[in-house]
């Protein structure tokens, strides 16, 4: 009997028409978008089915574009009778495990992390931060070049990926030092402000603010966190973790590793692209790994799980 973990992708798996072909395949899909749409007061779904993929990148419409996405996928599994056993998200991905696990309503999902993306953009003024993936260099010498600089560990992806995060000119400084230090490479991501760094205070707050106003309820089954990498229930456990994943580092490979340690023998990646799947194989090659975006994918990961 398979063990299968449910884990959803983050910011930079977005791209027009994702949610697309699911949603003209299951009524739900269609009902989840309308739902968006209410929810936020604007037409997501043609954002994500028609772009423009400009509009799409922006932090306030890209958070609720995946976690809707990402939704769908989730709800034509379980229509097909598939359940994880545990499920972990990266970064606003968490939001979309907790949607998984009964824990966090659709709406309210789709409503905070439009905030959040909101507040997460309003934190730093424009070009101001920036963040780098430095690829091939151990944590420990991230680390050193980071205190060195004034960056950030913003992401611990797998053994050979670790993305910094802070003050644009600090993170440029510590691309050199680790180039020096033995780097396979390092390149700047083109994002719009420097997620999961102390620069996200601002943001932290004001999102505090908002997740006391919305119900979080015990998740149904163990949600592996990005702040701790441990498996976590109690709802108030959750909402606190939840603020604190702002400005905290997301432990992405850490909690792979808990998840495989706790049986984990098979992993769906739930949502747009497969970014999760690729950082998963360089943490553990032995473990299956599957996904689902689309018809194709879903009935590919159905046989392979044997449904």
């Amino acid at each position: 009997m398979k063990k299968l973990a449910f884990v959803f992708p983050g910011q930079g798996s977005q791209h027009v028409g994702m949610g697309c072909d699911l949603a003209r395949n299951f009524k739900m899909g269609e009902d989840l978008f309308k739902r968006a749409n209410k929810a936020l007061g604007f037409d997501i779904e043609k954002l994500c089915l028609e772009g423009p993929e400009d509009e799409l990148k922006k932090t306030a419409i890209t958070q609720p574009a995946i976690f809707t996405a990402s939704a769908i996928c989730f709800e034509a599994l379980r229509e097909k009778g598939l359940k994880p056993q545990c499920v972990a998200g990266h970064s606003l991905g968490e939001y979309s495990a907790l949607y998984a696990a009964s824990s966090i309503s659709f709406e309210d999902c789709v409503k905070i992390l439009h905030l959040r993306g909101t507040f997460m953009q309003e934190a730093t003024p424009l070009g101001t931060g920036s963040m780098a993936a430095i690829l091939g260099l151990d944590l420990e010498k991230v680390i050193e070049v980071c205190k060195k600089t004034g960056a950030e560990a913003a992401n611990i992806n797998s053994p050979v990926q670790v993305v910094i995060s802070g003050k644009k000119e600090a993170v440029t400084a510590a691309m050199a030092l680790a180039k020096e230090a033995g780097a396979k490479r390092t390149i700047e991501l083109a994002v719009s402000a420097p997620f999961h760094s102390s620069l996200m205070l601002p943001a932290q707050t004001k999102l505090a603010e908002e997740l006391n106003k919305i119900e979080i309820k015990d998740a149904l089954c163990p949600v592996f966190c990005n702040v701790t990498a441990k498996p976590v229930r109690a709802g108030d456990e959750i909402k606190s973790l939840l603020i604190k994943q702002v400005t905290s580092p997301v432990l992405w490979s850490d909690s792979v590793r808990n998840m495989i340690d706790d049986g984990v023998d098979t992993f769906v990646e739930v949502g747009p692209k497969k970014v999760l799947s690729g950082l998963i194989k360089n943490i553990d090659g032995k473990v299956a790994i599957l996904n689902v975006e689309d018809m194709a994918s879903l009935e590919a990961t159905l046989k392979g799980v044997g449904q």
